[in-house]
């Protein structure tokens, strides 16, 4: 019985020492896989380190632009409010100018019969010119043809 116990603890001894081989064999997998998950981390962690220093660029040229962005609105406020007081300027001004039409359209009508008056007075004066200036015209012929006569008669 004692030789079995030997076997047994024997037997013992080479599936434990089997059993470490394994175990050492897995140990060191796991050390390389565990060694490749550090190296793969680390340039993770780089490249998270130049991800968010561009990020913060990113945020800044952002906010920068955001401000730069708010000025120009303040600004074309100002100019919106200017074009809409042009607006109401040229409203006003046509409401003017409609008001100064109407005042001479309403003087015309009042003065129509005056105007009319003057144009037929203006017309007189004109045909009188006209006789006067072909009368006048007629005495200086007969006054030519007078002196012609005088002339040849002498």
């Amino acid at each position: 019985m004692q030789i079995i116990l030997y076997l047994s603890v024997a037997l013992i001894a080479i599936a434990f020492f089997v059993l470490v081989i394994y175990l050492s064999k897995t140990l060191k997998s796991l050390q390389g896989t565990l060694t490749s998950v550090s190296k793969t981390l680390s340039g993770l962690e780089k490249q998270l380190d130049g991800v968010t220093s561009e990020t913060t660029i990113l945020l800044q040229k952002t906010n920068a632009l955001a401000e730069d962005i708010q000025q120009k609105s303040e600004s074309l406020n100002s100019v919106v409010d200017s074009v809409k007081d042009v607006g109401v300027t040229v409203s006003k001004f046509n409401g003017t100018l409609l008001n100064l039409t109407n005042t001479v359209d309403q003087q015309v009508e009042d003065s129509k019969e005056k105007i009319s008056q003057i144009v037929q007075w203006s017309n007189v004066i004109l045909e009188l010119k006209d006789k006067w200036q072909a009368r006048k015209q007629i005495k200086q012929e007969k006054e030519s043809e007078q002196m012609i006569k005088r002339i040849r008669s002498h």
